[in-house]
């Protein structure tokens, strides 16, 4: 789950000195568990507002896509393989979300990091050596003073290194208000990790504007399965075949007895 790890020194002053501003000071060397903590300590929280550029040019801000979930993946676009191998995998990933949960359910914004190199022509070069051409899909790029805050609201640590960048590999997914719902980490997160915040969030968290509309986002919420032997998503009706039968057998048990009532009214009238 880490690039390229390395331990940290210390400069006079106290701060790792290959550290970037994104690396806590209090972090006297790399330790994979303080890091996973200090990275799970940013759910809940609201990310704040920032602006990018996407590989056209455009300046997005992170309010552009708020309405609905977002997931955020922050690489560095020289990593030869991590980086590499962590959007392959994420681009697998959202390709099966959305056949189940809508292919304009939710957002993706792969975001550079090393800002002195993750330009937009960077950033576009690097989405098509990953093979990645799906909508509502940005790659993102910034500044650094940019990058530090953001990294700060995402939990998310990375620092220089003479290999590159050291860094955790994650993806964060924000609700549709903006707040982080929950981490997944690794270059090969599985299936489930990340498309089960997302279903909840799609099915189970989003306003909608009448109470059938909800009753079916309810039903999609507990209906949608995960087939690990296929690793893919599927309606599940087996749901409703069991009520189906439930009710068959209700019926007949109610008609039965009214059968039986009337019989018995009739041949043993009262009065």
């Amino acid at each position: 789950m880490l690039c390229m790890v390395a331990t940290a020194v210390l400069a006079e002053d106290g701060v790792p000195a290959t550290a970037s501003p994104a690396y806590p000071a209090s972090f006297k060397e790399f330790d994979y568990q303080a890091a996973l903590r200090y990275s799970q300590s940013a759910i809940g929280r609201k990310v704040g507002e920032y602006s990018f550029t996407n590989t056209e040019g455009k300046t997005l801000k992170l309010s552009d896509f708020a309405g609905r979930p977002v997931v955020i993946q922050m690489v560095f676009t020289s990593c030869y393989y991590i980086c590499s191998t962590a959007t392959k995998n994420l681009d697998r990933i959202v390709q099966i979300a959305r056949s189940s949960l809508g292919n304009d359910s939710f957002t993706v914004l792969t975001i550079g990091f090393d800002t002195a190199v993750d330009s937009p022509e960077a950033m576009k070069a690097f989405a098509r050596k990953q093979g990645v051409n799906l909508p509502h899909w940005e790659f993102l790029s910034t500044d650094a003073k940019t990058i530090e805050a953001l990294s700060r609201d995402l939990g998310f640590i990375f620092f220089s290194s003479p290999r590159g960048f050291d860094h955790l590999t994650q993806a964060t997914v924000l609700d549709q208000d903006g707040v982080i719902y929950r981490q997944a980490y690794g270059e090969a997160i599985s299936t489930p990790l990340l498309v089960e915040p997302l279903k909840e969030l799609v099915f189970g968290k989003r306003t909608e504007a009448t109470a059938i509309e909800s009753l079916g986002n309810r039903i999609k919420l507990f209906c949608t399965t995960y087939d690990p032997a296929q690793d893919r998503y599927y309606f599940d009706y087996s749901l409703f075949v069991g009520i189906a039968v439930g009710l068959t057998v209700i019926g007949s048990v109610i008609a039965f007895l009214l059968r039986e009532f009337v019989f018995r009214r009739r041949r043993y009238p009262t009065g």
